[in-house]
Formats: structure tokens, sequence, C-alpha cells
């Protein structure tokens, strides 16, 4: 429908882009595109399937977005489910597959390989947008142990205090076959993310949270097109 409806360098709207399939089709047949959807857990997923078919050639702007801890603090107090996904999609991990106030501890997953048996192992976030003490690092060490975890992360909008890293650094080490020792529970704010942060663990491969796109084979133009991503007004 792209193809035979629009020219190459013109413009293609999708204002419900959901997974991205027309975003995605334009980019690869040379259209510049705009794309609008009002969750956070859709623009990730884009954001993902841009990365992973096109590389670093797909030139986008996300319009909507928080871009600085003043941003997410709105957000968080706005919506939760939103902030949580925003959080999550920071580090590349996935929306626990559970319903609204039934995460039992868990708000989101990643997994990784990290040795030759091929098994997969995962990291457990756990997302706040206020209120952290050492009780939610407590039960977040509960949980990585409850379900057998590789890693637990408390990501969050407050810094941590000193008991809360205390308590933290009793949960010990993953130690990896090949890639050494990782801090077991990490703790990372929204502004050390956003200043560039990442979650440690052994990335042996690209992780295997989200299932990866196609890559696009072929030229590929630079676009100036926008990912605009719209709120819920």
């Amino acid at each position: 429908m792209i193809q035979s409806s629009t020219n190459e360098d013109g413009v293609v709207l999708d204002p419900f882009c959901g997974c991205g399939t027309a975003i995605a089709v334009s980019q690869k047949l040379k259209r510049q595109w705009i794309g609008i959807d009002i969750t956070h857990l859709a623009i990730t997923l884009i954001k993902h399937r841009l990365k992973d078919s096109f590389g670093d050639a797909a030139k986008y702007q996300v319009i909507g977005e928080p871009v600085s801890a003043q941003d997410a603090a709105q957000l968080a107090e706005t919506d939760k489910y939103q902030f949580q996904w925003w959080a999550l999609g920071l580090v590349g991990a996935r929306p626990a597959e559970q319903k609204k106030g039934a995460d039992k501890g868990i708000d989101g997953r990643l997994y990784f390989h990290d040795d030759k048996s091929g098994k997969t192992k995962q990291i457990i976030f756990s997302v706040k947008g206020g209120g952290v003490s050492v009780p939610q690092v407590r039960d977040l060490r509960g949980v990585i142990e409850r379900e057998a975890a590789a890693i637990g992360v408390l990501l969050t909008m407050e810094e941590p205090t000193k008991p809360m890293k205390v308590e933290a650094a009793g949960a010990g080490f993953y130690e990896s076959p090949e890639w050494g020792k990782f801090p077991r529970l990490q703790i990372y704010t929204v502004a050390e993310l956003l200043n560039g942060a990442t979650v440690k663990y052994p990335q042996t491969r690209a992780n295997v949270t989200f299932k990866k796109a196609a890559k696009h084979e072929g030229p590929i133009t630079k676009t100036r097109s926008f990912d605009f991503d719209a709120d819920d007004s």
C-alpha cells in the first residue's frame, strides 16, 4: 500500500503506529514518516525495531517522552504505569506480563545468555517513582531468590540512601562462567540512566528480551523523519 500510494521522499503518517510496521516499511522504502502512539511501551518497541533493522541509519526524533528527571517525575505523578514502561525502555527491559496491581514485585524483565549451556538467564526490575527505602531493597532481594534470577535492579526517581546501598551490597554477586562478577542487586536513578548509566550484566550477545526484527539489506538513505509520541489528551 505504501509503495503504490506514495513516492520516494514522500511523507507517511501512521496515527496509531503500535508495533511500527508502517514506520519500518516507510523507512525501508525511503519515505519520510511520522508515527503517533500514546504509550511508551509502543515507542520502546518501535525504537528497538528500527535499531535492529536499520542500525544507526534510521534518523528520527521522539517528541513527548521525558528528557530530564523533572519530566520523568511529572510522568510518574501523572501515570505510574506509563512511567514504568518508559523507565524500562531506558534499560531495554520488557514490562512484566501481568495485570495492573498484580506484579508480585516484578515490573519488568530482561534476558541474556552468558555460557555454553544455552540456558536463558533473567534480570528482574522493580520501578519506583518515589518513596523508596531499605524495605523496598529487601523486598527485591526476596524476589530475586524466589524467581531464581541472576540479577535484580531497582530503578528509582530518588537517590538511594547509604542503608539502601548496604542492603543491596549484601545480596552479593552473580558470577558469570566467562565474564566475571556482577552485583546481584543494582540500584539506578532515572537521572543516572538519562546520563548514560547502564545495567551491569554479561552482554555476550544482544539482549534477547525483544524478538529481533529482520535486518534490512540494501541501500538506505538518511531520513529527516520524526517518531511523534502524542499524550493522552
